[in-house]
């Protein structure tokens, strides 16, 4: 059985097969992340983090290795490609850097004598199921925090990223972590299931679709396990005002067309102020189709292969279907393979299947509004809860609108600034839990009372 397999979406051509692991192996695997667990989690904590640091200078001394990998498997631009490689790096380090101070005790005030400590302590074996739209930079999230508390991990990568899984776990080996704490695992929906329900396993983290995190957390509920999710997003891009309307249209643009639009807290619904509708409207849509669609591999090309054909297929009924409805399209909106053109849809109502969709890939929806209350309406009118960006001048009014809105991030007049060190997460269908920053370790974790008297 061969599930995973590269097949290069810019040409549809088949490069590599993985067979899916046996039951066997499967068994072997949980038992040797168990085994590893009851040692790795009483390594002192500066010795883990040293091997995580680790980790990070191999992802640097095999950047282009790693990122040509993700070109082939999911058609990702070559400098976002690099750009991903980097940041993952960046995590990896990061929670080696904070290791002291996120396993550290917290000291609590009590009443009464003698003391009171919370001590954080591993869970024991985790399951990530990660996507395929960032290879490199979700495992990171997931697998470096959880690591640097004594957790142990098993990974289910995407079937159509196969290549960059094997590497990233040539990556934890070469680094010198034991046998069991990091193990990929080309394993089935079904395997998956088997292994959130082992007495072993104690959490399960998935990045994905809705229909995948829901499937997911109902078996870990069935079996009384944590589960954290990260699932989609149609973030709002709101503009209020500018005094320069040329480089927010670039942000945009920018946070639209990130990783070939495939990108859960993308902006996806741009809610543009009256008086700016038009003139915003004319400068985006013209971005959006002049981005050059192209060879990833070529250092210019903005918008590489969606990540297969069938994802392209999917856009394209969900514009065709948008436009029957009475959406008009204002640039692109036609697919070649699973090469797919920047772009804009206006006209969205309330009673159109789009208007409460995720458009994953290069296409936005404008809005017009008249006034801050009616964006603030138009951006919480939706049942994700993700990201969201507004623009103003007004910095009391940005303050206003951010408490506003019904999101996990609000970003201010800025776009792509996510960092290791800020928390990442949704609410509503976006999901559950956090990851990256501080609260990034604090989700698999037993905050343990110890209370000891005079």
């Amino acid at each position: 059985m061969t599930d995973y397999a590269v097949i290069n979406p810019a040409t549809g051509q088949t490069l590599a097969t993985y067979p899916t692991i046996t039951d066997d192996e499967l068994a072997a695997a949980i038992d040797r992340a168990d085994i590893a667990y009851r040692s790795w989690r009483h390594l002192p904590v500066s010795e883990r983090a040293a091997l995580i640091r680790r980790v990070a200078d191999l992802h640097r001394e095999r950047r282009d290795e790693l990122a040509a990998i993700i070109v082939r498997e999911m058609g990702k631009p070559l400098v976002a490609a690099l750009g991903e490689v980097d940041f993952a790096a960046d995590i990896t380090e990061y929670y080696a850097n904070v290791a002291e101070r996120v396993t550290a005790d917290q000291p609590l005030e009590i009443e009464g004598e003698g003391t009171a400590v919370i001590r954080r302590t591993p869970l024991g074996v985790l399951l990530g199921i990660m996507p395929w739209n960032f290879p490199y930079y979700q495992v990171a999230r997931f697998a470096a925090p959880n690591l640097i508390l004594g957790n142990t991990i098993l990974l289910k990568h995407a079937p159509q990223c196969p290549e960059s899984a094997a590497a990233l776990e040539a990556i934890y080996r070469d680094a010198g972590l034991p046998v069991g704490a990091y193990t990929n695992i080309y394993a089935t929906n079904d395997q998956a299931a088997a292994v959130i329900a082992d007495p072993r396993v104690q959490g399960v983290s998935v990045t994905g679709s809705e229909r995948a995190g829901a499937a997911v957390a109902e078996i870990a509920g069935r079996h009384l396990k944590k589960v954290a999710l990260e699932l989609g997003g149609s973030d709002p891009f709101i503009l209020l005002s500018t005094d320069d309307l040329d480089a927010t249209v670039q942000a945009a643009v920018d946070a639209r067309l990130d990783n070939n639009g495939q990108s859960c807290n993308a902006a996806k619904r741009f809610i543009v102020l009256d008086e700016l509708y038009e003139p915003f409207l004319e400068k985006f849509a013209a971005a959006m189709g002049g981005a050059k669609v192209g060879d990833p591999l070529a250092e210019d090309t903005v918008l590489g292969p969606l990540s297969s054909e069938t994802a392209a297929e999917r856009l394209q009924k969900q514009i065709d279907d948008a436009v029957a409805q009475g959406a008009r399209l204002v640039t692109g909106g036609a697919r070649d393979g699973a090469f797919f053109p920047g772009t804009v849809l206006t006209d969205v109502t309330p009673d159109m299947d789009v208007y409460g969709e995720e458009l994953f890939g290069p296409a936005g929806v404008v809005y017009r509004v008249k006034d801050e209350a009616e964006a603030i309406r138009v951006a919480n009118d939706t049942g994700f809860g993700l990201g969201s960006y507004v623009f103003t001048t007004d910095p009391e009014q940005a303050q206003r609108v951010a408490d506003k809105i019904d999101a996990g991030m609000v970003y201010v007049n800025v776009v792509l600034a996510d960092s290791p060190e800020l928390p990442f997460g949704g609410v509503k269908r976006s999901g559950t839990g956090r990851e990256l920053g501080l609260l990034g370790a604090d989700e698999f974790v037993n905050k343990k009372l110890i209370r000891v008297a005079s």
